[in-house]
């Protein structure tokens, strides 16, 4: 059979993965697809680096419009990532015929309505199942392997920069900030770790998983999104006290009209597979009627990981021309809809705060007396030896409530006198 032709835009570190497994795993691949997968394009705007690839047979580029233009492929696998170009430039090769293969997760959460309506039209495929999780399986499971049950939730460690920080702090003891220089001088987080550690990444994987589990529109938007800066050694010894661990957690739950989406810090009991996933590692959960609790687990980014999913992809295709495969988003275009997302407001959950209080008599019961004027009952409190600053730490974890009533109560717990510091308020997740 001809050999399907690939071109790739972006030879960074998961580019150069996927060129090493075209390359390396030929043969291999010929035999899965049925017929052999070539590397005929790439296209880069540092073409001097030395990646350890022999290249010779491949047409380079650096310029990646000149590629479309000129290379001859039928798939275009697109490695830049962010928005822009990469929106042109997909949406460039889709109008040329071209299937198209990213592991582009910010791209298909916020430009992937536009993109696929484009490609459906066209009468070509967008695969993206390296967008989250990197070479953790999830987006088939759900869009095959799942497809007979009812999702009833969706909850996962999705961010690797951000667990490694977290793990690091647990077990050494290291503040953020030293945690984060760990992860830099790992290759973990970028100079500019912001999309990691805010929870942008984990936001843009979540809206992705929610609309492929639940039918619904892609809504990166409604993504209620927090991040770990936040977090101290304090907490994590006082989480590992009461029974948890602290992960950041991206949860999606279906209500009966709205779609819960919220990525932050949480509390998970040390029971849980998810508090089991340490380092750099990705998971994900996924609650089905019939299937009940399933686990996915492995490395979420770098550059074989990523690389093994963008494959499997080009695979797809190679098979089936783009022809025949499951709709790229779990369900039938005439059955996906518009759903809006829930309030934070109305979220129901159970919390812990802590506080840092001046120690005198009176605040305790100044504190919780304003949780129950917010019917907010507690299932723990601890109150901590005096630190240096002559403040001491208040952990409390309380009862499942709403949200809103606690943001209300904290609000005004922040303004007693006595309370020295912004309170912090995580969630608990028992997964």
């Amino acid at each position: 059979m001809n050999p399907l032709r690939v071109a790739i835009l972006g030879l960074g570190t998961i580019g150069t993965g996927v060129a090493r497994l075209l390359l390396e795993h030929k043969e291999l691949l010929a035999a899965r697809a049925g017929r052999p997968v070539k590397l005929v394009a790439a296209a880069d705007r540092d073409l001097s680096r030395d990646r350890g690839l022999d290249l010779s047979g491949v047409q380079l580029f650096d310029d990646a419009e000149k590629l479309l233009r000129e290379a001859e492929a039928d798939v275009v696998v697109e490695l830049i990532g962010g928005y822009e170009p990469a929106r042109s430039l997909v949406l460039a090769a889709i109008a040329q015929g071209r299937h198209v293969v990213t592991a582009n997760k910010a791209l298909i959460a916020k430009h992937g309505e536009e993109i696929l309506a484009v490609a459906a039209k066209k009468g070509v495929a967008v695969l993206f199942e390296a967008a989250v999780g990197g070479g953790i399986p999830i987006l088939k499971a759900l869009r095959e392997g799942l497809a007979a049950n009812r999702i009833t939730s969706v909850i996962g460690i999705l961010n690797g920069t951000c667990n490694f920080i977290l793990t690091r702090m647990e077990e050494t003891g290291e503040d953020f900030a030293s945690a984060l220089r760990e992860a830099q001088a790992r290759g973990y987080a970028e100079a500019d770790p912001s999309l990691d550690v805010d929870g942008v990444d984990a936001a843009h994987k979540l809206a992705i998983l929610a609309a492929m589990a639940f039918g619904a529109r892609l809504n990166f938007a409604g993504v209620h999104t927090e991040g770990i800066a936040r977090v101290t050694p304090i907490d994590m010894e006082h989480a590992r006290e009461l029974g948890y661990r602290i992960k950041l957690l991206a949860v999606a739950r279906p209500h009966k009209q709205a779609i819960e989406m919220r990525v932050h810090p949480a509390l998970v009991p040390l029971s849980s597979p998810l508090a089991e996933v340490r380092d750099s590692y990705n998971a994900v959960m996924v609650v089905g009627d019939f299937v009940e609790k399933t686990m996915f687990y492995g490395r979420g980014a770098g550059e074989r990981p990523t690389a093994s999913a963008v494959v499997a992809d080009i695979l797809d295709i190679a098979r089936t021309n783009g022809a025949g495969l499951a709709p790229p988003m779990g369900f039938v275009e005439s059955e996906r809809r518009a759903i809006p997302d829930l309030p934070m407001a109305d979220v129901e959950t159970e919390y812990y705060i802590r506080l840092m209080v001046r120690d005198k008599p009176g605040v305790i019961a100044a504190v919780t007396g304003i949780l129950g004027d917010h019917r907010i009952s507690l299932e723990a409190l601890v109150q901590k030896e005096r630190h240096a600053t002559r403040a001491v730490p208040v952990v409390m974890l309380t009862h499942t409530t709403r949200e809103g009533n606690l943001q209300a109560a904290v609000a005004r717990i922040a303004h007693l006198p006595d309370v020295v510091e912004e309170p912090l308020i995580l969630r608990v997740e028992r997964v």
